[in-house]
């Protein structure tokens, strides 16, 4: 077919889709390249595709001394001597990750093993990658030869560039962007994370197969067409593409039974038959009508990921290990939620704070129905969980994801805090997680000094809907990460005569000092079930936090 065609099986591939235009790309713009990509202007074309491939890698900024095909010329010889390469153990960063053919003939599928060799003598500070041999597969394809695609694999990982992530090299790398995909799961497949929390004890060990759908599941001709754009736009295209694969499971097994006994097992079969639900084209298009965070600000939640695990004692030295984001039913007692609920509600909180246990702070049986006990008993804690039982057997409540303490800074005056990571939710009568806004409440508009404080919109009254998305950033607490004030959302007040939460999708919580009795505000913004009765009285109230 063409120079590039060494180590193609074109028995197996689909040559119908391939075209023998000759086409050339000379465009240097970032946005018209984006374009490009996304559209598919070089996936029919092999010859062109891997020109594309060669330009882009020979582009990413590396270290100084970054492994080059002369280097594979002299040391693969040493490394793999007259052995047959079928037979070589693999390094323990790849140990049991799939190693996909794509197509590949019998030269090419051993020549995978002997590059992953050959980079594991050359990056001895890999200790976890199991996207590796998905991508060293396929580059195979568009390589006149091994030392060539030993040299854009190295290139690859050798990037050092801070803002452009390409693939993970440890575990902690890798965990926390399975958590940050568990993240964006609950915020963006809510009904997709709903049934993944109904049949899965952990839904961490589920979101910890992401990059498997796409570096080991994924048929040939849509990992080509990811990459294609990945290569351009970095990580995140990832996150989009595996949300879209969700969503797309979710869609066609919607009020199916499960295949099997596994649903990591089903997500798995769905993806490597993709062909027959979804298209290339459609997944992508799929993919990017996703309207995901910024860069930066999944840059934070991956540092904040990070760092959490890192309290854990992950490091970036660790080689696999299992970590839970569950509820321990041996050590969990409430008087409002079993440890079913409570697990539920764990699937919906950060993941950093999910790997942490619950440990009840307040409760109103032992402490009283006190404001300022509340606040004392809370205070120091951050996040917090707070449970409501009403008289009426409703059960609801809140995630507050900041420290009551910075209610004083107000002075006496009810004062806003918080970040958009809090919501409220509803468990009785049934199930409901409310997306939150910005408190929506006349009579509790700012002074001017408070809004210079509290980095508040101009009034108080906005909600979500009239102020753009990105005025509602970040998704996590400024003050982690020196972030201008101005960027900061406040969605909790409290004061000494009263508790307000603003919830989502129109619901805010307000409860009285003496804790006895509460309401609610619903907007009906999109005709949802109200959190619980509009006047309430509370029975018993919780206050969780989150212990190591």
């Amino acid at each position: 077919m063409d120079e590039y065609s060494r180590f193609v099986d074109w028995d197996k591939m689909d040559v119908s889709t391939q075209s023998q235009d000759t086409k050339e790309l000379t465009c240097t713009d970032f946005h018209e390249l984006k374009q490009l990509a996304r559209q598919g202007y070089w996936a029919k074309n092999h010859a062109l595709r891997a020109k594309v491939y060669h330009k882009l890698i020979s582009n990413i900024p590396c270290r100084t001394v970054t492994p080059d095909a002369n280097v594979y010329s002299d040391i693969v010889v040493k490394i793999i001597g007259k052995r047959n390469s079928s037979s070589l153990p693999l390094p323990e960063f790849v140990d049991n990750s799939l190693i996909p053919t794509y197509c590949l003939n019998a030269e090419g599928v051993g020549a995978i093993r002997k590059i992953i060799l050959c980079i594991a003598n050359q990056f001895p500070d890999i200790s976890f990658c199991p996207a590796l041999p998905s991508v060293i597969a396929l580059l195979l394809h568009y390589s006149k030869d091994e030392a060539e695609c030993f040299e854009q694999v190295c290139r690859i990982l050798a990037c050092n560039d801070p803002s452009k992530r390409l693939i993970d090299q440890t575990f902690l790398a890798f965990e926390s962007s399975c958590m940050t995909f568990g993240d964006l799961v609950n915020k963006y497949c809510q009904a997709a994370h709903k049934l993944m929390v109904a049949v899965s004890e952990d839904v961490l060990e589920v979101y910890s197969d992401w990059q498997r759908w796409l570096f080991g599941e994924l048929p040939m001709a849509y990992i080509a067409r990811v990459f294609d754009v990945f290569l351009v736009e970095g990580y995140k295209v990832l996150y989009r593409v595996a949300l879209a694969l969700l969503k797309f499971f979710h869609k066609v097994r919607a009020g199916q039974p499960m295949e099997s006994d596994s649903i990591q097992q089903d997500i798995r079969a769905f993806v490597r038959d993709i062909a027959k639900s979804v298209s290339p084209e459609r997944l992508l298009e799929k993919a990017f009508a996703i309207r995901l965070f910024s860069r930066k600000e999944i840059q934070l939640l991956q540092m904040a990921n990070e760092k959490a695990l890192q309290q854990k004692g992950i490091t970036v030295k660790q080689k696999r290990q299992n970590v839970h984001l569950a509820v321990h039913a041996e050590n969990f007692k409430s008087e409002i939620v079993s440890v079913k609920e409570m697990r539920d509600i764990w699937s919906w909180i950060p993941e950093r704070f999910a790997l942490c246990q619950p440990l009840l702070l307040f409760t109103t049986l032992e402490h009283g129905c006190s404001l300022s006990r509340f606040y004392s008993h809370s205070e120091g804690h951050e996040p917090t969980l707070l449970l409501i039982k009403t008289t009426a057997k409703e059960v609801c409540g809140a995630y507050l994801s900041t420290d009551w303490s910075e209610r004083r800074r107000g002075g006496n005056k009810l004062s806003f805090f918080g970040t958009g990571e809090c919501f409220v939710f509803r468990l009785q009568p049934e199930l409901e997680r409310y997306e939150w806004v910005i408190i929506k409440h006349p009579e509790l508009a700012s002074t001017e000094s408070e809004t210079e404080n509290h980095a508040q919109p101009a009034s108080s009254t906005l909600s979500s809907s009239s102020i753009p998305s990105d005025r509602l950033s970040p998704f996590l607490a400024a003050r982690h990460f020196n972030l201008p004030s101005k960027t900061a959302s406040m969605f909790m007040a409290g004061s000494s005569e009263c508790i307000i939460i603003g919830g989502g999708d129109g619901q805010a919580l307000y409860l009285d000092a003496d804790l006895n009795h509460g309401r609610t505000s619903h907007c009906n913004t999109f005709n949802n079930q109200p959190l619980c009765s509009e006047s309430f009285q509370i029975s018993i109230l919780e206050v969780w936090g989150f212990r190591d």
